[in-house]
């Protein structure tokens, strides 16, 4: 291994260190030893138990002092009543105390403890409308709503259910607000319509805007936590923009001054977003974390969205609500952006990479039926063989290096002192170019690899597909396995010890060892050669925690690299090579304009060492 395979190979390590700690040196410290307790049954599908043409459940709610100011001040009394639909993939719970969604469970995917996932929790969610009524401040989660809905309870197809709940002043039906909530049977969004009736007369003349408020405090999905929050913020996109977020790695706070299209609270592999049917015209942003005995609890995401209120006798708004996974293909389908949720890197060849070449070919893969074990093993083979001829350039380049190596030596034992750098490096220069050899020939083709080691490095993090998907002795590709705990956390480490990680890290040291024996030890600097040891001790600590999927990926990727430079080294005579190179000098070089301008720079330096001599 020569000089330039071995400095891109710092760079690229360099770079994914740098990134990584850039990304996570901010996230919370690494959550204490696990609590241990016992796996909940699996929670069951209100769907296929709930009959809507039952009884309702119905919980008493305690009597509120009434207060003549108020016209809702007779909706503040009455008992809650809960309803559920369902469709194909969720199950959609409401509650008539607020006139909202209580709750959308989905039918494919439980948290890592085996219950049953629900995603906009009104244990967990505020959802309500704020505004000025006689004035009075009317928040209409106190209220009670009236529920209109379908005879039938559940929906497939291309069908669709409609429920309505109806908030009232007192007892006047001709004024009202309204709910709309529209359930598709193959979608994971719903549609959500807010309509006016007659309301001009309670609601204040003076508000241009209706507050509609939700808050989120976000719980852990998945058994990486730290991993998790760094993939959980807000999501937004602009009508006229790029799609945005807030910082991930601390607290952080927007106010939009200009329309947004939706609005989202994402995690690593679930998300739920309010989606505008035209635009949000205001809304205030936050995103923060705060200090919480629950071991579960991760960020709490708030959106403060100003509906504009004109006093027209009717007004409707619509809307809808994704609530389910984050998958690219899902998310493409909307036509709204929402697959730029999924973090694929910040350099665009890494993100063109994932979604061109990885993601369909994963998804090809994926719809033949085959496991994930091996749709990354495969994935791996079909990168490594469009990198080959890269792979093969470099290891020719390394082969020349090595076989030129003697004559590099005796120029540097002729040009020994420091101030005969220029010199050196002149004829060093000058020996490469009659033998036909670039200097960068190394190098380049390493760091042209960089863009899909850092593809790599963010699609398996992201990928819903891998969630809960076992391989081999692990049941979760998705995030870290774990041979045994410490009884100490290790800083950079942590508190586990995973067995993908270490055989990544193994893998890299034999690599290391056996090419370095297979190539000349004088083309290796011996502190570069103490670094190429070094490297996988320090990509243990850093990819202790990452996915399984990530380091399998890696064990995989050297092992195939070290099979190319084996059958490479087969493939090659250095007698042939040393025929080569000697022919190569024998032809007229013709100095290129960067080794013509190298020269004169040494001239320069030449000449101000010697002024300086004589002064």
């Amino acid at each position: 291994m020569n000089k330039q395979n071995v400095i891109g190979l710092v760079l690229i390590f360099f770079v994914l260190l740098g990134f990584s700690y850039w990304q996570t040196s901010r996230m919370e410290k690494q959550r204490k030893a696990q609590i241990e307790q016992e796996v909940k049954e699996a929670a069951e599908n209100a769907a296929a138990s709930v009959d809507t043409l039952a009884a309702p459940e119905v919980v008493e709610t305690p009597t509120l002092p009434v207060d003549d100011g108020n016209p809702f001040s007779a909706a503040l009394q009455g008992q809650e009543e809960s309803h559920t639909l369902r469709n194909e993939v969720f199950t959609v719970h409401f509650n008539t105390k607020g006139g909202r969604i209580s709750g959308i469970t989905l039918h494919d995917y439980l948290t890592y403890k085996k219950e049953a996932l629900t995603l906009f929790d009104e244990e967990r969610t505020e959802f309500y409308l704020r505004f000025f009524a006689m004035n009075r401040v009317v928040r209409t989660d106190q209220c009670h709503f009236v529920w209109i809905g379908p005879e039938q309870d559940s929906v497939s197809g291309n069908d669709s259910l409609v429920a309505r709940m109806r908030l009232y002043p007192d007892a006047d039906t001709a004024r009202y607000l309204e709910w709309v909530y529209t359930v598709r049977g193959n979608d994971y969004r719903i549609g959500i319509d807010l309509n006016l009736v007659n309301t001009q007369s309670l609601i204040a003349s003076n508000t241009p805007f209706v507050d509609l408020i939700w808050k989120t405090r976000l719980e852990s999905l998945e058994k990486g936590k730290r991993m998790e929050a760094t993939y959980t913020t807000v999501y937004y996109k602009p009508v006229s923009d790029k799609v945005q977020n807030l910082k991930k790695n601390r607290d952080d706070k927007e106010e939009l001054t200009t329309p947004a299209r939706w609005i989202s609270f994402k995690q690593q592999f679930f998300s739920t977003a309010l989606i505008a049917n035209e635009s949000f015209s205001t809304a205030d942003l936050q995103c923060y974390t705060r200090r919480q005995a629950d071991p579960d609890y991760l960020k709490d995401c708030e959106a403060n969205i100003g509906i504009p209120y004109d006093g027209l006798p009717y007004q409707s708004v619509s809307m809808e609500l994704f609530a389910g996974p984050n998958k690219y293909r899902i998310l493409q389908s909307y036509g709204l952006d929402l697959e730029k949720q999924i973090f694929l890197g910040d350099f665009f060849l890494t993100r063109w990479i994932s979604r061109w070449a990885v993601i369909p070919v994963f998804d090809f893969l994926e719809s033949k039926g085959l496991r994930y074990g091996l749709i990354i093993l495969i994935l791996t083979i079909l990168l490594k063989i469009v990198i080959f001829p890269f792979t093969y350039k470099s290891y020719v380049s390394s082969a020349k290096m090595r076989v030129i190596q003697p004559e590099v030596n005796e120029i540097n034992k002729k040009y020994p002192k420091q101030e005969q750098a220029m010199d050196k490096q002149k004829a060093v220069m000058n020996l490469y170019k009659k033998a036909g050899i670039s200097p960068m020939a190394g190098c380049l083709p390493m760091l042209f690899q960089l863009p899909i080691i850092m593809a790599m490095f963010r699609f398996f993090p992201a990928a819903i597909e891998l969630r809960q998907q076992p391989f081999l002795w692990v049941d979760d590709l998705s995030s870290y396995d774990v041979l045994f705990y410490l009884p100490f956390r290790i800083p950079a480490y942590g508190s586990h010890v995973s067995a993908f990680a270490l055989m990544m890290a193994i893998t890299n040291l034999l690599y290391t060892r056996i090419t370095m024996k297979m190539q000349s030890s004088g083309n290796t600097m011996p502190g570069m050669k103490f670094m190429m040891y070094v490297m996988p001790i320090m990509f243990l600590g850093l990819l202790n925690s990452y996915p399984v999927a990530l380091n399998y990926y890696y064990t995989i990727s050297t092992l195939i690299t070290f099979l190319q430079m084996f059958l490479i080294r087969r493939l090659i005579d250095d007698d042939k090579v040393r025929a080569r190179i000697q022919e190569n000098k024998k032809k007229p070089v013709k100095k290129s304009k960067f080794q013509l301008r190298l020269e004169e720079m040494a001239r320069r330096q030449q000449e101000l060492a010697r002024q300086q001599q004589r002064r």
